[in-house]
């Protein structure tokens, strides 16, 4: 069974409530659709319920009648919602009248249905930027504990059998910070761990990149990556985590021996932290093309329940395995508690 699989089966076995604010959109839709009638996850869908449900019958989407519909202009929690919002934004000079008008705003509704219990994750994206997707998020459910920086990760999954787990690398920063300090990117690299285990199902083995391995090269950005070592180390004691490392120091075994000598992770990282957004960006992108990877996210981390993003540009198959994956994350955050 590939990886993707297994996610889908981890999903369909222990089923999250998974909120999906742009219901009126036809790939989010279609995907819904399909995520109902294999019950990867239980959905809530917020829009409009007679477009949603005249849409549904245009495309022949029979399933779509098992999720629970919302319409952010006129359910019976709005009330209850916009207290919630005005309460948790008070400090921030937030009125009642400005808490009713935002309500209405699906990606805020979902976060306050989160926020309120009554919902485990929400992925938005296909019509938003990320900024629209975040901004609730972290105004509304906020970071985990311990954590301030959100970060995303991507899950390549590649055929080099021989590399990571299998062929398969967690790779973070990729989507939001753009130049992290040396306490984010421990951080992000706590974060990405994390989510290799929840999402990838895999023992983590991390390594802090950088175009140096253990000492070969100075300079400021070097230092930033050692010193980020050390923070993750006493955030996250148990994680297997090395560095600084080049990339070929940490994902090829005789490499790793030659340049990183008695290093449990160089040759053996599964999980990659890049120093910086534009090397985990460029990164990644490089390695799906001409490496014909598959990649999967971003998966957003850092959250204190899981808020995934989607490309504009996804396809319905995205947003099907991004359900899944939200829902395992929102699996793993219950069993951290």
């Amino acid at each position: 069974m590939d990886l993707i699989s297994q996610i889908v089966e981890r999903a369909k076995a222990n089923k999250q409530r998974i909120v999906l604010p742009e219901a009126t959109e036809e790939r989010t839709l279609r995907a819904a659709d399909q995520v109902l009638a294999d019950g990867v996850a239980d959905l809530i869908l917020l829009g409009n319920p007679e477009v949603i449900m005249n849409s549904a019958k245009e495309w022949g989407l029979a399933n779509i009648e098992k999720a629970t519909i919302i319409d952010p202009e006129n359910h019976e929690k709005k009330q209850e919602y916009a207290e919630l919002l005005c309460e948790l934004r008070k400090k921030k000079g937030m009125t009642m009248e400005e808490a009713q008008k935002l309500v209405v705003n699906p990606l805020y509704l979902g976060c306050l249905i989160i926020k309120a219990g009554n919902a485990d994750g929400q992925l938005a994206g296909a019509q938003n930027t990320t900024g629209n997707v975040l901004r609730p998020a972290l105004q509304i459910i906020k970071t985990a504990p311990g954590i301030t920086c959100v970060s995303g990760a991507m899950l390549l999954i590649t055929k080099a059998t021989e590399l990571g787990d299998n062929g398969v690398v967690v790779m973070g920063d990729v989507a939001v910070t753009p130049v992290p300090d040396a306490n984010q990117l421990a951080q992000i690299a706590v974060c990405t761990a994390r989510t290799a285990q929840a999402v990838a199902g895999i023992d983590p083995r991390v390594a802090m990149l950088s175009f140096s391995t253990k000492g070969s090269a100075k300079h400021e950005d070097v230092d930033k990556v050692v010193e980020a070592l050390g923070m993750a180390k006493e955030m996250a004691p148990d994680l297997k985590i090395d560095g600084e490392l080049q990339a070929d120091a940490a994902l090829v075994e005789k490499v790793g021996q030659s340049k990183a000598p008695g290093s449990e992770i160089a040759g053996k990282a599964n999980v990659l932290v890049a120093p910086r957004l534009e090397v985990g960006n460029i990164g990644y992108k490089l390695v799906e093309r001409l490496g014909h990877a598959t990649a999967v996210g971003p998966i957003l981390q850092g959250i204190a329940r899981p808020v995934n993003d989607l490309s504009r540009g996804c396809s319905i198959e995205d947003i099907y395995k991004m359900v899944a994956i939200t829902a395992t994350q929102a699996i793993a955050a219950k069993e951290q508690k």
